[in-house]
């Protein structure tokens, strides 16, 4: 017992992180250009643009002040007022930070995503983090080819494999590239919504955690490729946790395991996503991390992206 408890103990480690970045937005408001592809951006009515950034940035606060009480390293960058960005409240796409001192960037499918990109964020963060080099994978969006970061891409960090559905935003053959770049077994697939429609990013049907998984099976229609997957996850040793339509449309797949300084794992999402579980897979959750639920409504209402979506992990070493 011994033995398999320190081999938890050791995967967890390698899987979650206790830094992370989340970027105070500063023009937080609905995205036009990404409303096309993403069918979970839904319009506030009778909220002025002024009201709605305070809101959101009352709830972005909130939320990072939650995290840093449950022990988590949380580093805020502030975005800039020019160029508007108005989903900025999601760095986890622009960007990924690995171990060996490597940081990602990824290119983004829309004009106003892509002014996300920001070099000073890295060189901020290099103040605090080992950071060696940076692979700049952003260019392929003048090839028209798209990737956006740990939203297309589910890392399984212990055993190396990538899970990818693919869409407008995720390329096959630019996530196959990334994935053996990093030495990651790629496993792809599609998946729709409820109405038969792509969802846009695979961190909105998938969570992974050191030993469990949620995923919302029903999304993938393809039997040949929901079989890959299951079978992918169950012989990698997680407990797969199946999420409804409904459960996915209040963003239960949009989780993120996390550690604490004081090595405790939790595990971040909406209050929304938390609301929607069963009180049986909140049972399945809990025998591996703590749950943590952030009311964050009206960022994921208008942005169509939940709590997952705002962090963008640190696997880079800490200077201090």
């Amino acid at each position: 017992m011994y033995s398999q408890n320190k081999e938890l103990k050791l995967s967890a480690l390698k899987q979650s992180t206790s830094s992370i970045l989340l970027v105070r937005p500063a023009n937080f408001g609905v995205n036009i250009q990404t409303s096309e592809t993403n069918y979970f951006q839904k319009e506030l009515k009778g909220i002025s643009p002024e009201q709605l950034k305070n809101i959101a940035l009352k709830e972005f606060d909130d939320m990072a002040e939650k995290l840093k009480l449950k022990g988590v390293n949380v580093n805020v960058i502030n975005d800039t007022q020019l160029p508007v960005k108005p989903d900025a409240v999601f760095p986890n796409n622009w960007v990924s930070f690995h171990p060996d001192g490597k940081v990602i960037l990824y290119p983004m499918l829309t004009p106003n995503r892509l002014a996300e990109i920001r070099l000073d964020i890295i060189d901020s963060l290099k103040t605090k983090f080992a950071i060696s080099e940076i692979i700049d994978f952003s260019k392929e969006h003048y090839n028209k080819k798209y990737l956006e970061g740990t939203g297309s891409i589910i890392f399984d960090h212990v055993n190396k494999v990538a899970y990818a559905c693919l869409s407008p935003r995720t390329d096959k053959d630019l996530f196959v590239k990334v994935s053996d770049y990093l030495g990651y077994k790629p496993v792809y697939f599609h998946s729709y919504d409820k109405d038969h429609k792509e969802i846009y990013h695979t961190n909105v049907m998938m969570c992974i955690g050191s030993r469990f998984a949620v995923v919302c099976l029903n999304s993938i229609t393809d039997k040949n490729e929901k079989q890959q997957l299951v079978k992918s996850l169950t012989k990698s040793g997680h407990q797969i946790i199946d999420i409804t339509f409904e459960q996915l449309n209040n963003f239960a797949g949009n989780m993120l395991e996390l550690k604490t300084k004081n090595n405790k794992t939790i595990l971040a999402m909406s209050q929304s996503a938390y609301n929607s579980l069963k009180s049986s897979q909140k049972k399945d959750l809990e025998k591996y991390c703590e749950l943590v639920p952030l009311s964050i409504k009206t960022i994921e209402t208008i942005g169509g992206g939940s709590v997952r979506c705002m962090i963008a992990e640190i696997y880079s070493k800490s200077k201090i």
